[in-house]
């Protein structure tokens, strides 16, 4: 162990020192933050307290608690990992909160952060009746995040998760597992709606890969760590989010709505199509880029996005 690791581990005793130690470090190495933490410190603390076995809403008292010798050795290799990786610190601990629930994560999937989670946590007020919900669809599930948010959301309603990726896939039974939501959560291996069978939805959902190729290469090291698939739609974003628009149509029910994140391609595809009215959903945590069309809108303007496909 070198000396300044030895210095740190005598001089640094409590879970509030490696807190703010952790952070100081993170802040000099020049880490990026937008995997569920937005500053240093919070970074810092979820490391520091997920290493601990600890709650992240620990209160006071207890972040001045002093820390063994091997508690300490174990949070200084941790943080010097999260730095020397660039990897985002919930693939580090494996564990990321989305929609105020804990889901498995590794390198098989994107970490989970999609602002969806607060339209899922209102049941998509005022645009369905939550009563009246009985089939919801996720596209790119990914981790199946928003299918198992959408699981508690709608208790009574089946949810079918569909992606592509086995691998991601592979991750998405975990959760399904882990939640104990095998009955009401399906998992699809499917290039979109391509292998599901006939069905109506009253609620598609989807945060499908809509990061433009150029945009992807000159990301933070921290996002180069996740899989490329999740991230990239063509050369202009919209390569996925397209067949999305396209295909929706008919897999919705009469008064369904089709829900989907793009993110940095918002203008890109407002600018695509500037005569279709996408409702650009006004969340309260500050993220923009996600549209709601209805099921009567995808219908109207299906031609129009077709002709854009081809």
């Amino acid at each position: 162990m070198t000396t300044d690791s030895t210095d740190v581990l005598t001089s640094l005793t409590t879970i509030r020192d490696y807190i703010r130690w952790a952070a100081s470090r993170f802040t000099a190495a020049g880490l990026f933050f937008g995997h569920g933490n937005t500053t240093a410190l919070d970074e810092a603390a979820a490391l520091v307290l997920h290493t601990l076995h600890q709650p992240y809403d620990l209160v006071d008292y207890y972040v001045q608690a002093h820390l063994t010798r091997t508690e300490r050795q174990q949070l200084l290799s941790v943080i010097e990992l999260r730095i020397s990786s660039r990897k985002p610190t919930a693939y580090i601990t494996n564990d990321a909160r989305f929609a105020g629930l804990s889901f498995y994560v590794d390198e098989r999937v994107l970490v989970p952060r999609s602002s969806i989670a607060e339209m899922i946590q209102y049941q998509f007020a005022p645009w369905v009746v939550a009563e009246q919900v009985t089939r919801v669809l996720d596209l790119c599930t990914g981790s199946a995040c928003i299918a198992i948010a959408c699981a508690y959301a709608f208790p009574d309603a089946q949810i079918d998760a569909v992606d592509l990726s086995t691998d991601a896939l592979e991750v998405a039974a975990i959760n399904v597992a882990k939640h104990e939501l095998e009955g009401d959560v399906q998992l699809w291996t499917s290039d979109l709606f391509a292998a599901l069978p006939p069905a109506q939805y009253d609620i598609i959902v989807s945060n499908p890969p809509y990061v433009a190729i150029s945009e992807w290469q000159q990301l933070p090291a921290e996002f180069h760590a996740e899989p490329e698939m999740g991230f990239t739609g063509g050369e202009t974003g919209l390569d996925i989010v397209l067949k999305i628009l396209v295909q929706a149509r008919d897999f919705l029910s009469p008064l369904g709505i089709l829900v989907v994140e793009v993110g940095s391609s918002a203008e890109t595809l407002q600018s695509t199509f500037p005569s279709v009215p996408f409702f650009w959903l006004e969340l309260e945590r500050g993220a923009d880029g996600v549209f709601l069309l209805t099921a009567e809108q995808v219908a109207q303007y299906h031609s129009l996005f077709k002709e854009a496909l081809v």
